[in-house]
């Protein structure tokens, strides 16, 4: 720590009382005296990417499993890098505090043309850019830096989403008093007299059904309300799917899971426990395209109970100010309430994966890929899966307990798997990782291995090599040239980017050659590999199918009017 307790060491430590312990990034000379006080603070560390984009997908991947996460770069050319990651972090609700070093106040106040400058004296440009993708931002000022910084951190803390600070290279040298008291907590939500309304209407919808399931998504998860829904689906006889947003935030080992629910694209069997319940219970879902089959989903109102971040509904009827996390709580008294001792949900259920078959000698297949892979997960294992045939193709297989599956099915910027990984395992270290990425999404990333094998990250890293754009051939232009993409001989890469790091590398074009790759990976747990999957150009899961036919008849739909 330096002897003059600086604006930047306020930063730092606010953060850290967060529970972040590295910030992400990329230097440049309008953060290089801040990331000197990252390097000697005593509970921080920095974490250099080997662009701004991959840093802001790192954070990006760290912020899922954190709760919260900071990145830096410089003003400018480093922040418009990130600027993608920042807006796919505020879609898919990662809370992400994004730092970026300024030039001094002195030369904003002289509107000075300098580097990385639009060259017209005003340094807000970029600041504004970010006014639809953050939940709080701040230019900060001698006067101001430590109110806002606190104002900021709290805002990101409590709504879960993205924030800026605009941090000039002399205000970040500026001393000032550590910190007095703890951040505020967030202010809770919850209007009792509202929650009392919201569970008597919920037990009235109750005691006249027979069955009652429950509809999963991702804000179960961002709201760190998994444990208050795992408490509901144990409180009895309840059938459960979640949607491909929110896959594994439900345990899908249970007896009571229903498969992955994607509206017409589901399984039928899925579908029926979903919308033939008597009372359904949709908790933290965001429907979108992707993840409901393009708006196919069939869910009647009148008998629907549904959850979002701080609104719960009964019917028709809406109860603002609930969170979501306490409308559990009361559900699972509710449930408890009418379920019989002992009972055992039935559930007319998707069948779980099959077994493995016995390993043939033929060419991979996309459908023979993605059960060996299924098949090689393990309890408690990170698994990332990039947008495309790697998304679709294993989402729909069933997983072990304690697993955590991360995917951008909303955002869907391709390549956001292999820098995510550096950060999700760096934010839970020792967990091994499975990471399946097309051979297309890789190579916009690629370089970011060098960083996951640096820092020791337990992966096996599958590139699902097809040639080019599958999931666009699928969607248009199955044999036009912009699909394409160069070969790569990827069992190369692990070596240019760590020579010393003792890879496990192979190539698999044989469903045999993939499952003993795998295998071979499994030996050694702390060893990284890289595998490189060959499968036809043109082979695509069978979910992809269908939600690549829905987007080409999207695509092409005629204007109204």
């Amino acid at each position: 720590m330096t002897a003059t307790y600086t604006v930047g060491d306020y930063l730092l430590d606010r953060l850290a009382e967060l529970g972040v312990d590295r910030v992400f990034g990329v230097p440049g000379d309008y953060t290089l005296s801040l990331l000197d006080h990252v390097v000697a603070h005593d509970r921080l560390s920095w974490t250099g990417c080997t662009n701004e984009l991959n840093a802001g997908y790192a954070a990006d991947g760290y912020g899922r499993l954190r709760g919260i996460a900071a990145l830096c770069t410089t003003f400018g050319v480093g922040e418009l890098s990130a600027i993608n990651a920042v807006a796919g972090s505020w879609a898919e609700f990662v809370p992400v505090v994004h730092v970026v070093g300024a030039p001094s106040s002195t030369a904003q106040a002289a509107q000075r043309v300098v580097h990385h400058s639009l060259g017209d004296g005003v340094f807000t440009h970029f600041l504004d850019m970010h006014a639809d993708i953050t939940c709080a931002r701040a230019a900060l000022t001698a006067a101001t830096a430590t109110a806002e910084i606190d104002r900021v951190l709290a805002t990101v803390h409590a709504r879960r989403l993205p924030g800026y600070l605009l941090l000039p290279v002399d205000v970040a040298e500026l001393p000032v008093d550590p910190p007095a008291a703890p951040l505020p907590a967030p202010v809770p939500v919850t209007d009792p007299i509202a929650l009392k309304a919201f569970t008597e209407a919920a037990r009235r919808l109750l005691a006249g059904a027979e069955d009652l399931a429950v509809l999963a998504g991702v804000l179960v998860q961002r709201l760190g309300a998994a444990d208050r829904l795992a408490e509901l689906l144990g409180a009895g006889s309840v059938p459960y799917a979640s949607t491909l947003w929110g896959k594994s935030v439900v345990d899908e080992s249970g007896p009571g899971y229903a498969g992955i629910y994607a509206g017409a694209a589901s399984d039928p069997r899925t579908r029926a426990a979903i919308e033939e319940a008597r009372v359904l219970v949709v908790a933290g879902v965001e429907f979108t395209d992707l993840n409901s089959g393009f708006f196919t989903q069939r869910l009647t109102r009148e008998r629907t109970v549904e959850l979002g971040p701080d609104t719960a509904s009964v019917g028709a009827a809406r109860f603002d100010r609930v969170a979501l996390p306490d409308a559990l709580e009361r559900l699972t008294g509710l449930v408890r309430q009418r379920t019989r001792p002992g009972a055992v949900p039935v559930v007319p259920a998707a069948a779980p994966t099959p077994a493995p078959v016995p390993v043939g000698t033929g060419p991979l297949s996309q459908e023979s890929l993605w059960a060996a892979v299924a098949a090689d997960i393990r309890p408690g294992d990170l698994v990332l899966a990039d947008q495309g045939t790697s998304f679709y193709g294993l989402a729909t297989h069933r997983l072990p307990p304690g697993v955590t599956f991360l995917g951008q099915p909303l955002w869907a910027s391709i390549g956001w798997t292999l820098p995510a990984l550096l950060g999700a395992g760096l934010a839970e270290p020792g967990r091994r990782a499975v990471l399946v990425i097309g051979d297309g999404a890789a190579q916009m990333t690629a370089t970011e291995l060098s960083s996951v094998l640096r820092h020791g990250i337990p992966a096996t890293v599958v590139v699902v090599d097809n040639s080019g754009y599958t999931v666009e051939r699928a969607i248009h232009g199955p044999d036009q040239p912009y699909n394409d993409i160069d070969a790569w001989d990827w069992t190369l890469l692990p070596a240019l980017c760590a020579p010393g790091a003792g890879t496990l590398v192979r190539r698999a074009a044989t469903e045999r050659e993939l499952v003993e790759a795998l295998a071979d990976a499994r030996t050694d747990p702390g060893r990284p590999a890289f595998l490189q999957a060959l499968v036809p150009r043109l082979d695509v899961p069978p979910l992809l199918t269908t939600l690549a036919a829905a987007a080409a008849a999207a695509n092409a739909a005629r204007p109204a009017g």
